[in-house]
């Protein structure tokens, strides 16, 4: 069973003005209102939260319904646009696992692996003991979750009282906040490497490749900072 107490203290670490949740909740408002103007029921709208569970992935998928595309074909996108997250996956894991902990909880868990979640769970998994982090974890998961299901059935009602510029800038908030939280990353010579020249080379491809830009500028930017990185570390 899940520990109550531990998963109570999750749900409510996204309380507090550095929460990533109150970024995520805006963002998911804009979705909600962009699936309405774009032709979506209600409930198709919080299905799409509830299974998708990441900005880009419902953007995607709404996009791609929209021309009509096969539902394997959706299926493909989605997972594509949401294999960014296996590197998060990859560095949380050691730190939830324990001997003690049933496996149907890291199946349970891995639904809620996205930016916002991660990054309340890299902030305080030092505070949980080993044992009780992966309540901890679902905790947190299940209340981000909780913010971008609420947060898109808001955007669906309240979306005749918004304009595409207000839409646009409700759905950047996110990415924005990421970009501030990288920042403050900035502790070592790869993560400062990286997104200093993520920053530049991202924009640099934009002209050679507009569709492929972004990956390019991140592929390379991590690689370079990366062996650079073991190299001072050497």
């Amino acid at each position: 069973m899940i520990d109550t107490n531990h998963f109570l203290k999750g749900f409510k670490s996204i309380k507090g003005v550095r929460s990533p949740a109150i970024a995520l909740g805006a963002s998911f408002l804009a979705i909600g209102a962009l699936l309405k103007n774009l032709g979506f029921s209600i409930q198709e709208s919080i299905f799409s939260t509830f299974l998708t569970y990441a900005l880009p992935g419902s953007l995607v998928m709404a996009e791609s319904m929209l021309i009509g595309a096969s539902l394997i074909n959706i299926f493909i996108a989605v997972w594509l646009v949401n294999a960014r997250l296996y590197p998060m996956t990859v560095a949380l894991m050691p730190l939830l696992m324990h001997e003690n902990q049933p496996r149907w909880k890291y199946y349970l868990s891995c639904h809620f692996i996205a930016v916002s979640s991660w990054l309340i769970m890299k902030d305080n998994y030092e505070d949980i003991e080993k044992e009780n982090r992966l309540d901890f974890w679902i905790g947190i998961g299940t209340a981000t979750w909780s913010v971008a299901i609420f947060s898109t059935i808001i955007g669906y009602v309240v979306s005749d009282f918004l304009n595409k510029d207000m839409i646009i800038g409700l759905a950047i908030i996110n990415p924005v906040y990421f970009i501030c939280m990288m920042i403050s990353a900035m502790k070592t010579i790869q993560i400062s490497l990286s997104i200093i020249l993520g920053t530049i080379l991202g924009p640099a491809f934009y002209f050679f490749s507009p569709e492929w830009c972004i990956l390019f500028g991140g592929f390379f930017a991590g690689t370079i900072a990366f062996f650079i990185g073991e190299k001072n570390d050497k």
